[in-house]
Parts: C-alpha cells; sequence; structure tokens
C-alpha cells in the first residue's frame, strides 16, 4: 500500500500553537527555568474556558515572567516596572467583559508593585493574577526580593539575607481577595485548573507559583534544578482551605500548598455602578 507522502511528512503542530506568537519563539527563559511550564499552564487554562480569545487579555511589568505578555497570541501590553496591575485595572474598567490576567514575577508584582497589588485585592478588581515566585530578581542579576528566604545569598546579601520575606497567600487573603492559591511547577495540572478556576471566578484571584531560578538563584545557594523539585515533591503539603497565616514558605517544616480562600463578595466594577450611577436625588 503506497503512503500519502503528505500525511507523512507533515509537521507537526504544538496544541498551543493559535495562543502563541511563534514568530518570537525561542524564548529567553534559561534552562531549569519553570516559568515556560507555568506559561504553558497559564495557555491550557485560557484555553479549557472556551471562551473567546478576542475577550482576553495579557498584562505584565518587567521581569523574566513578564516576557510571557510578549509570548502570547492574545491581546497584551508590557507595561512598567510595577505597574502591571494598576494598567489591568484600567483596561478592566474601560471594557468589563473581558477577561484580564496579570502574568508578572515576584519582584514586580510584590516589591515596587506591592502597593498596587494590596489595593487591587482590597477593591476585589475582577482580574487574574498569576506570581512566578523564584524567590529572587532573576532578570536583574539575582538581587535580594521580597521573597527571598530568610538567610539565602543574593548579590545583595552575599553573607545571606537577614529579613522575612512576605507570605504571599496571607497578604492576598489579609488585602480582600476573592480567590487565592499556591501550586509548583511540579503540580501542572492542579496548577492548570486553579487558572482556569481563577478566571473564571467574579472578583480578584492570585495565584502563586512556585518555581526555580537555577542561574541567580540556585547558583548561590548550591540547589540544582533537580534538588529543587525533589523539594517541590517531597516537602510539600496539599491541604485546601488551610489558613493563609500557616502559608510562609519554610521547606524544612514543609510548604502548603493548594486553595486557601473562594470568597464572594461584590467586586469593584460591581460598587463602581451602584454607586456612582444612582439617580441624584430632589435634595
Amino acid at each position: 500500500m503506497t503512503k500519502n507522502p503528505k500525511k507523512y511528512n507533515k509537521q507537526p503542530v504544538h496544541p498551543l500553537d493559535d495562543l502563541i506568537r511563534t514568530d518570537r519563539i525561542p524564548h529567553i527563559w534559561c534552562s531549569g527555568c519553570g516559568i515556560g511550564t507555568v506559561f504553558s499552564s497559564c495557555l491550557k487554562a485560557i484555553k479549557a474556558t472556551e471562551i473567546p480569545y478576542n475577550r482576553f487579555t495579557m498584562v505584565s511589568g518587567i521581569g523574566c515572567s513578564a516576557r510571557g505578555a510578549g509570548y502570547v497570541n492574545l491581546d497584551s501590553f508590557h507595561t512598567t516596572h510595577g505597574r502591571a496591575i494598576p494598567f489591568a485595572s484600567g483596561i478592566k474598567m474601560a471594557n468589563p467583559d473581558l477577561k484580564v490576567i496579570v502574568f508578572s514575577g515576584d519582584g514586580d508584582l510584590f516589591a515596587i508593585g506591592g502597593n498596587h497589588f494590596i489595593h487591587a485585592a482590597r477593591r476585589n478588581m475582577d482580574i487574574t493574577v498569576v506570581c512566578v515566585n523564584n524567590l529572587t530578581y532573576g532578570m536583574t542579576g539575582g538581587q535580594v526580593a521580597a521573597t527571598t528566604p530568610n538567610n539565602a545569598n543574593t548579590t545583595t546579601t552575599p553573607f545571606g539575607n537577614p529579613d522575612s520575606p512576605f507570605n504571599l497567600p496571607l497578604m492576598a487573603y489579609a488585602s480582600g481577595a476573592s480567590y487565592v492559591a499556591r501550586w509548583t511547577i511540579l503540580h501542572t495540572r492542579d496548577l492548570t485548573d486553579s487558572i482556569n478556576e481563577a478566571i473564571n471566578k467574579k472578583g480578584f484571584s492570585f495565584i502563586e507559583v512556585l518555581s526555580p531560578c537555577p542561574i541567580n538563584y540556585g547558583r548561590r545557594n548550591k540547589e540544582k534544578p533537580l534538588d529543587t523539585l525533589k523539594l517541590y515533591q517531597d516537602n510539600t503539603i496539599i491541604k485546601n482551605g488551610a489558613d493563609p497565616v500557616t502559608a510562609d514558605i519554610d521547606f524544612n517544616r514543609g510548604v502548603i500548598l493548594g486553595k486557601f480562600v473562594d470568597t464572594e463578595r461584590n467586586t469593584c466594577d460591581d460598587m463602581y455602578a451602584s454607586t456612582c450611577h444612582r439617580p441624584c436625588s430632589d435634595d
């Protein structure tokens, strides 16, 4: 039987090609970095919602993770450092029908952008924030970040970080987020399902994803990529509904993963409509 040459010589198509700007591939992420895994999970979640792509917008700030907005084949905004959330808030308020996703890193979102995060969660902006937490400033040389563990070595703390890091799920919960979860790049199915759930959730949704930075964090702390993945496998505990107070990152004690918060409350759009669109009184 003669084989059809067109059938057997056809180049394979990646299942996410319709969501990737293939002309910008290969990407800049280092070998062993987990950002690409988080990015893939995010795209799979977008596809799984079955919402038309023209109803999505992705926004990012500055950093390794923030390059995701440049690779996604959707309307996207690569904004200034720390300002992804206010840009995303403006987009959402201008067009409430859009699904707005912020895809960025811990340095961008919680150091220079920390104040914006707190107030967007307080106002319950109807956006989804995916934070790739690699515990350092990966793009700019490996400086200490707001998430760097105590005693960890960085370029700016060569003798060890003297400060305590943020507990990101606790900060999101305390600020008023409607949905809060944490996963690692090893838990890709859970992560994909969680992002899907967050996109469909009304209100401010936050997902932290623990990810290795083998170059600027791993080398300085004598931690190889496979060592980090083994930590994720052996020293994490999935505990949905856990108190975010217990969600600090301590691999010696065990790091809690899962969905911490899933509540219902009025969004910023709801409050704006009820407050600003009321008819004027006769007084």
